[in-house]
């Protein structure tokens, strides 16, 4: 809950001068005075939400998977969900600015860094990375909650059930994905967002995931699995949730000649 007591007012130098000390950000969020943080493009933000097509959020509670920097949560917020939050840990864990620099670096150089939690800016105690949102909300007077967690391990009961829950860009990171679904399953009142680095190859249109065990993909050694559309529908099924329906699917994976291609599926389950 947040304190009752006056919120700081903030002048648009005051803003940016603090966003910018925080950058990176992984999503731009607007603070007042005209003064938005350094992430993704705004326009790009609010087309995936409209992507979503969550329907009305009104009376209804909404939590956002490794949510970071909160956008998301603060959209569910804004269109009048009771009860919204962002649950995160791992980038809330990384001394973002730094590692920004170190991760430039090493991928110029060639090299497959080593992860996060395995690198000089890893600090689960100080939290640099959740400074980020908690300025944004703090700014911002929201109710968002943040729920620091790590969502593949922790006590699925203090968490609890939501109606509407997103997570995005978080399966390819996941070593057991089928069981993280059926942890999302366990969660979810109504619909699943779940958005994720897929491919699409003529030669081999039955349900498969690719594996990336050395950090392969994006030379990041956390992204482990790539599924095609038919794999990703088929370990919803098996997770537990009724049907799916694919709001961004990728190229035509009968185009002769296309060979493989990756892209970011984004699907709409229902529980």
């Amino acid at each position: 809950m947040r304190s009752s007591l006056p919120r700081r007012q903030w002048s648009a130098e005051e803003l940016r001068a603090r966003a910018d000390a925080l950058d990176p950000w992984f999503h731009s969020i607007e603070l007042g005075h005209g003064v938005v943080t350094n992430g993704k493009p705004v326009e790009a933000q609010e087309e995936h939400w409209k992507l979503m097509d969550l329907g009305s959020l009104k009376g209804r509670t909404f939590i956002d998977i490794g949510g970071i920097d909160g956008w998301y949560a603060l959209q569910a917020e804004a269109a009048g969900a009771d009860r919204a939050a962002v649950l995160d840990h791992y980038l809330w864990y990384v001394d973002r600015v730094n590692c920004h620099r170190w991760l430039t670096a090493q991928r110029d150089d060639g090299t497959v860094p080593v992860a996060l939690h395995e690198s000089p800016w890893w600090d689960p105690k100080g939290k640099p990375g959740k400074r980020n949102v908690d300025f944004a909300l703090d700014v911002l007077g929201s109710g968002v909650e943040t729920i620091e967690a790590d969502f593949a391990s922790c006590d699925l009961a203090k968490i609890g059930t939501w109606d509407v829950v997103s997570c995005l860009g978080v399966l390819y990171h996941i070593e057991e994905p089928l069981t993280y679904l059926r942890r999302l399953r366990r969660i979810t009142r109504h619909q699943l967002i779940i958005e994720t680095e897929a491919f699409v190859a003529p030669e081999y249109p039955e349900p498969m995931w690719r594996f990336f065990p050395f950090g392969e993909l994006n030379q990041d050694v956390t992204n482990w699995w790539a599924p095609n559309i038919g794999a990703l529908l088929g370990a919803l099924g098996a997770a537990g949730f009724s049907n799916a329906d694919v709001l961004v699917g990728g190229p035509d994976p009968l185009i002769p000649d296309a060979g493989l291609q990756h892209f970011r599926a984004l699907v709409r389950a229902s529980a």
